[in-house]
C-alpha cells in the first residue's frame, strides 16, 4: 500500500489525510502547528482548522516536516499558496526523484505570479507534478457525500496512479492533461467567490449570480487561453463545476469574505479575527497583474481586486461592471 505524506493540516488537507485514512492508505499529516498535530495525533481532532468533526483513528501527525516525508512514496501538498514555495524547498531534499507531488493548493504566487506548477518545477523539479482540484468542500468530503474531481497531470502514470489512490466509492477522481487550466480554473473561482459574496451581502438576487457566473467563467477562460490552457478545461469540474459550488455554496469561505466586504467589514479586520485563508484575496491581486501582463481583458476581477485592495465600494463597482462599453458576448 503507497504510504502518503499530506503537507498542510488545514480544513482541506485534514479532510483529504483522513479520507485516505479511513480507506487504509498509510497517511502521515504535517502541520505547522505543533499543538494541530498533538491534537489530531490523541484526540482524532483538529480544533484550529477542521473543529468538531472527528477524524480516523488511523491518522497520525506531525510538526516534523523530515519525519512527515520519511518513506513517503506520494506527497500530497495542500498548503496556501504563498507559503508553498518555502514548504516545497524546505522538503526537496526529502522526496525522492519521480515521486508524485499531489498539488491540492489552489491559487497564484503573489510576487512571481506563477501557478503551483511552476513554483513545484522551481523548488522540487524531480518530483511528478499532479493537480487535483475540482467542486469539494472539505466538510462534505469528510462527511462522505459523493463529489467528484480531477487529478491534471502531463505524465499520465502520475496522473492515473492519484486517480486510482483518491477514487473512493464517495470520492470520483477522472484525469485530465490540462495543468495549466486545471490550476487556473481553481483559482480564479475563489475570486469569482468573492464577487458572489458581494451580492449576496448587498443583497441582490438571481439575475446579478447568472451574470456573474456566466462572465466570469469568461473572463477566466480569457486569460486561461492566453497562458495556453485547453477551452474545453473551463467546462468541466476544475472550471465550471468548481466556480458552481464556490459562487453559491454558503461553506465557501472567500464567499462569505465577499459577504463582510459588502457589510463593511474591511480585508485587514477580516483577517485579524479570521485564522483560515481566503485564497482569492492574493489571487485577486495576482490574476490582475497577470491579465495585464497578457494584455487580457478582466473587468471582474479589477473590481474585486479593487474592493479588496483600493478601498473602492461594492456598489460603485457593480455600476463600473454595468456601465462598460457595449460589446459582443463573444471574445474573439
Amino acid at each position: 500500500m503507497t504510504r502518503v505524506a499530506v503537507l498542510g493540516a488545514g480544513a482541506w488537507g485534514t479532510a483529504l489525510a483522513d479520507l485516505l485514512a479511513r480507506h487504509d492508505v498509510p497517511t502521515i499529516l504535517w502541520a505547522y502547528e505543533r499543538e494541530v498535530a498533538e491534537a489530531i495525533t490523541s484526540r482524532h481532532e483538529n480544533p484550529l482548522y477542521f473543529a468538531d468533526r472527528q477524524l480516523s483513528p488511523a491518522l497520525a501527525a506531525t510538526a516534523s516536516l523530515t519525519r512527515a516525508l520519511e518513506g513517503a512514496e506520494l506527497v500530497l501538498t495542500v498548503t496556501p499558496s504563498h507559503v508553498a514555495r518555502h514548504v516545497w524547498r524546505e522538503a526537496a531534499a526529502h522526496i525522492p526523484d519521480g515521486t508524485p507531488l499531489v498539488c491540492a493548493t489552489k491559487g497564484i504566487e503573489p510576487d512571481s505570479l506563477e501557478l503551483m506548477h511552476d513554483v513545484a518545477h522551481d523548488e522540487v523539479p524531480h518530483a511528478r507534478f499532479v493537480a487535483l482540484s475540482g467542486p469539494s468542500f472539505a466538510a462534505e468530503v469528510h462527511e462522505g457525500q459523493p463529489t467528484a474531481v480531477v487529478a491534471a497531470s502531463e505524465d499520465y502514470d502520475a496522473a492515473r496512479r492519484t486517480q486510482e489512490l483518491f477514487s473512493w466509492p464517495s470520492f470520483r477522481v477522472y484525469t485530465q492533461h490540462d495543468v495549466v487550466g486545471v490550476e487556473l480554473a481553481g483559482s480564479l473561482k475563489n475570486v469569482m467567490a468573492i464577487a458572489a459574496g458581494v451580492l449576496e451581502g448587498l443583497g441582490l438576487g438571481h439575475n446579478p449570480r447568472a451574470a456573474l457566473l456566466t462572465r466570469g467563467l469568461a473572463e477566466i477562460s480569457r486569460l486561461g487561453q492566453a497562458l495556453g490552457a485547453d477551452p474545453l478545461t473551463f467546462a468541466g469540474l476544475a472550471g465550471m463545476g468548481d466556480l458552481i459550488l464556490t459562487c453559491t455554496g454558503g461553506l465557501s469561505r472567500n464567499r462569505q469574505l465577499g459577504i463582510e466586504l459588502a457589510q463593511g467589514v474591511t480585508l485587514a479586520e477580516h483577517r485579524a479575527r479570521v485564522r483560515t485563508v481566503a485564497e482569492g484575496v492574493n489571487t485577486a491581486l495576482g490574476a490582475t497583474r497577470l491579465a495585464e501582463r497578457h494584455d487580457v481583458e478582466m473587468p471582474i476581477t479589477a473590481q474585486v481586486k479593487a474592493v479588496l485592495f483600493d478601498e473602492a465600494s461594492p456598489r460603485d463597482s457593480i455600476r463600473e461592471l454595468m456601465e462598460r462599453d457595449l460589446k459582443s458576448e463573444v471574445w474573439t
